[in-house]
């Protein structure tokens, strides 16, 4: 029996908010000292009243009016009640039946096709503190412990539901990455998944084709990176086929990823609603938003992912792949404009090469994003380096590890090339010098030439290059070897 997959993905995004959700704490806890960014409101204390934070609201306006959904003019808050260590309070304020945008839906492409998923809900509620699992010491008596670290509880974090409309791992994936890439045109989040501000949980089930219905699902958890929810899917995918082609029972469950290991676990049985037992928050004031106010907040809506990719590509005549590459990433489109706008003479097509090429290659190596490429090679930086390849001053080749040098020092391209003497070699007297030393030393590339085999040639002009250290013009290197070799 063949099966097709069911997936609907539950994301979290922490909101770049200067406090948090209920109370006037700092939100920019990344890097402080356990339990310093904390007061009674987010400690849990008996008698404490939160307060909303407007800040967060927007944001999450803003998020739903950019996912297409409908706003709603009447949103409460509700206490979702389940007890954890993580859980100061024994409940967490977040939303039911009332979110603030519902009813939307964002694009992915795969495989060169569009494809429309929908958006059950965008909701606010609150982040819970951290759990730190720490070892005791070896020996017979060893008990394992756990500290608290209250600094997270009370983030404001925006939950988005999406409807089950995903129908393999790499769907979801782009599903992701198209989510995260709108939330930082937002700026109403980092986007950061190893950080933990952005997150994801997955409910995955499987269908026979054609079948209304499906097996019970199962809700995914613990994956931190776009590889992880793709991994985890499709292990779990392949699990849930093999369980009923053996003939076992899938039953609701939530389950880990365990990344070392390549598989998902056990971790419990899949709560329902009412487990949470849901009831009105009586210490929070349900809130109306007007139209007023909605329609302020979409006129101040920046440009979107969808929106830049379309004028990069009327704008700047990109191609679509150079476009949907450059676009998808807020801060690389725009570390792209500002090259653009130091670099005038040079086409954008250039641009998107080097950046699509050299620049990615070393963000990958050093495993960082453009912003920390940025601070060693600024914009202006870079375009002064490729006006020297477009200029003929060095060559595409030499250029690449003049970059590289770029990079680890924060050097000038001008100021590398002088003190390497990397400038390219054009005058034709050199070159012909050069020529004449490789036609001597390869007599069968000649003679293989000479018998029609005319990408000899290349061979040929890689061995000119080697003679100069490749700051030969390789347009001047072939162009002396083609009438050096004709005439010969």
């Amino acid at each position: 029996m063949d099966f097709e997959t069911i997936i609907g993905l539950e994301v979290h995004a922490q909101l770049l908010t200067k406090s948090k959700m209920y109370c006037g704490c700092s939100a920019d806890y990344a890097n402080a000292p356990p339990n310093t960014h904390v007061c009674p409101v987010c400690l849990g204390m008996p008698g404490v009243l939160p307060v909303i934070n407007k800040q967060a609201i927007e944001y999450t306006i803003m998020t739903g009016l950019a996912l297409n959904c409908n706003i709603s003019e009447y949103t409460k808050f509700d206490r979702k009640n389940y007890p954890y260590p993580d859980l100061m309070k024994g409940y967490q304020i977040s939303q039911y039946d009332t979110p603030i945008a519902k009813g939307g839906w964002l694009t992915i492409e795969v495989n060169g096709e569009r494809k429309k998923i929908g958006i059950i809900r965008v909701h606010l509620e609150e982040d819970v503190a951290k759990l730190l699992h720490r070892p005791s010491a070896e020996g017979p008596d060893r008990e394992d412990y756990s500290l608290v670290d209250v600094n997270r509880s009370g983030v404001p974090l925006m939950e988005i539901v999406g409807e089950p409309d995903l129908r393999s791992p790499e769907e979801a994936r782009q599903y992701l990455i198209k989510l995260r890439s709108i939330l930082q045109y937002l700026g109403v989040s980092t986007g950061n998944m190893e950080e933990g501000s952005f997150r994801c949980d997955a409910n995955i089930s499987i269908r026979a084709i054609g079948a209304k219905e499906s097996f019970p699902k199962v809700e995914v958890k613990n994956m931190n990176s776009f590889k992880a929810v793709y991994l985890a899917l499709e292990y779990e995918a392949e699990r849930q086929r093999q369980a009923v082609a053996e003939g076992k029972r899938l039953v609701q469950e939530t389950r880990g990823w365990v990344e070392d290991k390549g598989k998902t676990v056990s971790q419990r049985s899949k709560e329902y609603a009412h487990d949470y037992r849901y009831f009105p928050e009586p210490d929070l004031p349900p809130l109306v938003i007007s139209r007023e106010w909605v329609a302020q907040i979409k006129a101040r809506l920046p440009e979107l992912p969808e929106a830049r990719r379309e004028r990069f590509i009327a704008q700047y005549g990109l191609p679509i792949y150079d476009a949907n590459l450059l676009t998808s990433s807020k801060n690389l489109a725009d570390y792209f404009e500002e090259v653009r706008q130091t670099a005038n003479t040079v086409s954008p097509k250039d641009i998107s090469n080097w950046l699509l090429g050299e620049v990615s290659r070393i963000m990958n190596a050093d495993n960082i994003e453009i912003n920390e490429f940025k601070k060693k090679v600024t914009p202006p930086m870079l375009s002064n380096l490729i006006t020297s390849t477009q200029n003929s001053i060095i060559n595409i080749a030499t250029a690449k590890s003049v970059l590289e040098e770029m990079f680890q020092t924060g050097k000038e391209a001008s100021e590398i090339i002088s003190a390497r003497g990397l400038s390219q070699i054009s005058d034709t007297k050199a070159i012909e010098e050069a020529a004449d030393q490789a036609i001597v030393a390869n007599p069968q590339a000649v003679a293989d030439f000479k018998a029609g085999k005319v990408q000899a040639v290349k061979f040929l002009v890689g061995q000119v290059m080697k003679i100069t250290r490749g700051r030969a013009n390789p347009a001047v290197v072939n162009e002396v070897l083609q009438k050096k070799l004709t005439q010969g």
